[in-house]
């Protein structure tokens, strides 16, 4: 057999197109594989010059490559798109060598094409989801990252070229996920998605990012999902900071338009915006990223639903803020935290009936720090639960004491704070628990206090939990009520039997018509609901007296004593006074009787 019987039942045979060029660039050879693969007949392909079926953005290298081949006598690797006869678009994998005849002079090119279309598609759909989200398709975190980089590497060449950074938070997007489930929330997602790149300004595409050599990327905003419910958005080619804030405010009036529909429900949302701008003095995408952060935590202490600029400040207090957690993590486990006591007064003769316990943090080499300081910052880093299993073993422990030094019918209370962050913690049940049966103090003698948005939440869940704290025998009371918006059939079934009106209200009740009428109303409701009422913050004897005259039956405050250490509160119940009261400061001559009981 000789060498072209060799060569071609070989070729005929090959699973790849094997095509033979010779030096004007005519096919004088194609394999069967290339009407199997394109659809051409082997007329049409003699006919055709080679490159007239390449796409044309390929054709200079083609040309190259096959140039170089005739030069060194084998050509590099290449790949190129052909078009294929019903018009689409095919991906080969060529390569190249040249055919010499007897006298060793270049003739040929035998061109060897394996077609890897469906190879490339499944590497691109790999590189597409290694950067894209699963649930809504935009780029996630990495593929941000990276535009976020070129755009500082755009600015460092062209020194007239800024960007600014939206960082998008939905607000309250937890309740979504609680009461219409995760798919439901993963569909408020999707749907939010779409209106974020709906607010990209008008003149801006989402483009594509070009090839090396290309030169700088086409101007565009570019929508990111970072993970959650966070989004991001870079804004490119700004002129100051009015340009992110506009597509923020776009952004809020989008969602605040039409509902988003979800089922047969319809429901609004709310973001949040944080906006950090490409002057501030960083040079890596993850130090603005972490800017425009901060400043949407910014904007949701503020209120929510509205857009913050980043400041050099906000970074300070969050640098702040982080060394406080660190420091508060410490001194749990060191020990220098410590409990407070304010005393809890029945009206009707001023005798102390109980104490609410307060964490303190006595900081070395600072002194008492003040709680408006660190609780947030607990409650926040969830610092809050081993903090207050901390408090509740130590206050226990030290109402037992006194409630065997002082017996009285009924005993000493000791009320206790339960957080938002708590009530949601599976171990609370079992924390209080413990605490009892370490002390040995009477489930009867705790009253747990439970703020007014945390009691009245929807659900099965809150109620259930607040049903165990009263099966263990504790009470519960309503905390701050009236700052709320609560049901008053949800009062009426949940497990509570005392009411605390919030300070706002007591304060300047003995000149203000409004806020006399507000805590008359609020005892009146409930004594009629069968509930005890405590007046928090009341700090004059007007006050005391207004609260006597419409049957309040306690009241804590500074007019009767500030939070105080356990020795300190000792000596109050020793001497049967509380630091700034007594019932001789009362204007009312005769104790007021408790109010009648309406069975529950």
């Amino acid at each position: 057999m000789s060498r072209d019987d060799m060569f071609r039942v070989i070729s005929e045979n090959a699973a790849d197109m094997i095509a033979v060029v010779d030096a004007n660039g005519k096919r004088i050879y194609n394999s069967p594989a290339y009407e199997r693969l394109l659809g051409y007949t082997p007329e049409e392909l003699r006919t055709t010059p080679a490159l007239e079926q390449v796409h044309p953005d390929d054709r200079a290298r083609v040309a190259h490559a096959a140039e170089q081949a005739r030069k060194s006598g084998r050509g590099e690797r290449i790949e190129y798109r052909i078009r294929h006869k019903d018009g689409s678009w095919r991906v080969l994998e060529s390569t190249a060598s040249v055919v010499r005849d007897a006298s060793g002079k270049s003739n040929n090119l035998v061109i060897v094409n394996r077609d890897i279309t469906d190879r490339k598609r499944a590497e691109e759909r790999l590189q597409h989801n290694a950067f894209h989200d699963a649930l809504t398709d935009l780029p996630n975190r990495a593929l941000f990252l990276d535009r976020l980089e070129r755009a500082f590497s755009r600015a460092k060449r062209h020194p007239e070229y800024k960007f600014a950074v939206l960082f998008v938070d939905i607000d309250d997007f937890k309740k979504f996920n609680d009461s219409l489930g995760h798919a439901a929330g993963d569909d408020v997602l999707v749907q939010i998605a779409q209106r974020l790149m709906s607010s990209l300004r008008k003149n801006d595409t989402v483009s594509r990012q070009p090839h090396e050599g290309e030169g700088p990327p086409a101007s565009h905003d570019s929508v990111a999902r970072l993970g959650g419910d966070e989004f991001t958005i870079l804004i490119e080619d700004i002129h100051d900071a009015s340009d992110p804030i506009r597509v923020a405010t776009r952004i809020q009036k989008v969602l605040a338009a039409t509902p988003l529909s979800i089922g047969e429900q319809e429901i609004f949302a709310s973001a949040s915006v944080g906006i950090a701008l490409s002057t501030s003095p960083h040079e890596r995408a993850a130090d603005l990223l972490r800017d425009a952060d901060l400043a949407m935590y910014r904007a949701k202490d503020l209120g929510k639903s509205r857009c913050e600029v980043f400041d050099t400040a906000m970074h300070a207090n969050a640098v702040k803020r982080l060394q406080l957690e660190t420091d508060l993590r410490k001194a749990i486990e060191h020990g220098e935290l410590c409990v407070h006591y304010q005393p809890i007064v029945r009206l009707s003769d001023m005798k102390i009936v109980g104490f609410e316990a307060l964490v303190r943090w006595q900081r070395p080499h600072v002194g008492l720090i003040p709680p408006a300081e660190f609780i947030v910052v607990a409650e926040e880093s969830g610092l809050i639960v081993p903090m207050n299993r901390w408090l509740r073993l130590e206050a226990c422990q030290k109402m037992q004491l006194w409630q065997a030094e002082f017996p009285c019918n009924p005993p000493l209370t000791l009320s206790l704070n339960v957080t938002a962050k708590e009530f949601a913690h599976p171990g609370l049940i079992n924390d209080i628990v413990q605490a009892l049966e370490q002390t040995g103090l009477e489930p009867s003698s705790l009253q747990f206090e439970i703020v007014e948005t945390v009691a009245m939440r929807d659900g099965e869940k809150p109620e259930g939990v607040l049903r165990q704290v009263t099966a263990l025998g504790a009470r519960l009371s309503i905390d701050d009520f009236g700052t709320g918006y609560s049901s008053l059939s949800r009062l009426r079934h949940l497990p509570a039997d005392t009411l605390k009106i919030d300070r706002a209200f007591i304060s300047r009740m003995d000149i203000d018509g409004d806020n006399r009428a507000v805590v008359r109303t609020i005892v009146s409701l409930a004594h009629n609901l069968g509930l005890m009422v405590v007046a928090e913050g009341t700090e004059t004897l007007e006050e005391v007296n207004e609260l006597l005259a419409i049957d309040c039956e306690y009241a804590q405050g500074y007019f009767f004593s500030r939070p105080v250490d356990g020795e300190t509160a000792l000596q109050m119940l020793r001497t049967g006074l509380c630091n700034q009261g007594s019932s001789s400061r009362v204007a009312t001559a005769k104790p007021l009787p408790l109010p009648v009981r309406n069975p529950r």
